[in-house]
Formats: structure tokens, C-alpha cells, sequence
């Protein structure tokens, strides 16, 4: 049992402390908060690497690596979805990543049609900030 004092640390495969493991959900609990439901997208410059790298299936192709990927992503998203919103159903970080199983719930700009998707998305954390995301989500369907 380890001691009382104990705190369970993300850390990089080199072995370096990156972030403690419930530091780590709660940072990327805030991301999503203020990146999507707060629609801030300063919050990429903030959170994501310089050096990001995406892997979703979910993004299309000939997005910039870096913050700039992912705010040209949601900016889009945006438009399209003005209410989106995301709820994270389950947070889980070992090593240096941090997996989210989350429900995103939105209404079309242009049809006023209500959907809804689920996703799976595991992010690399490294030095504080998101340096690799990989995501699968379901395609979106209406919500009747």
C-alpha cells in the first residue's frame, strides 16, 4: 500500500513527472469546458503543444499541427453547431495519457435538427499541454 502522502504522477515513457494523475483529469475536464462548451478558442493556445499532433478519425485532412488545427476544427464545428456542447461520461489517466469517454449533444444551424454522438478520446500529455490526441466518435444522429 503506498504511503499516506503518496500522489500518483502522470509520467513520460523517459520517466519525467509530468502531472499528477488527478491534476491531469481536472486539466483536461477544463479543456473541454472552456475549448468546446465555453466556445473559447484561446484556450488552444493555452492547452495545446506547439508541436501537437492529431490522429482522430473524427478531423479532416490538411489541418495545420499545433493549436491552430484545433481551433480551425471547432471554429467550424461552431458555425455548424452553435449550441455543441460535450459531457464527459467517464475520465481515466495512467502514464502520460488521459482517456474520456464523453456524449456530445448539439443543434444544426441550418436544419435545427438536434443530434447527438458519442466518442472515445485519449490525449498525451506532456510538459502541461496536449501534444497528441486520438479519437474515435460515432457519427452524429438525430435525437427524436
Amino acid at each position: 500500500m503506498p504511503p499516506k502522502h503518496w500522489t500518483p504522477v502522470l509520467q513520460s515513457l523517459d520517466n519525467r513527472v509530468m502531472m499528477n494523475i488527478e491534476d491531469a483529469k481536472a486539466f483536461v475536464k477544463k479543456h473541454f469546458e472552456d475549448f468546446v462548451n465555453k466556445q473559447d478558442l484561446s484556450a488552444a493556445d493555452r492547452n495545446f503543444a506547439p508541436d501537437y499532433l492529431e490522429h482522430g478519425a473524427d478531423v479532416p485532412p490538411g489541418l495545420p499541427n499545433g493549436p491552430e488545427g484545433p481551433k480551425v476544427y471547432l471554429a467550424a464545428a461552431f458555425k455548424k453547431y452553435p449550441d455543441i456542447h460535450v459531457t464527459i461520461e467517464d475520465i481515466v489517466a495512467e502514464g502520460d495519457k488521459v482517456v474520456v469517454r464523453n456524449t456530445w449533444r448539439a443543434t444544426d444551424s441550418v436544419t435545427g435538427q438536434k443530434i447527438e454522438f458519442a466518442g472515445i478520446v485519449i490525449w498525451r500529455i506532456v510538459n502541461g499541454q496536449l501534444a497528441e490526441r486520438w479519437a474515435y466518435l460515432q457519427a452524429p444522429h438525430p435525437v427524436h
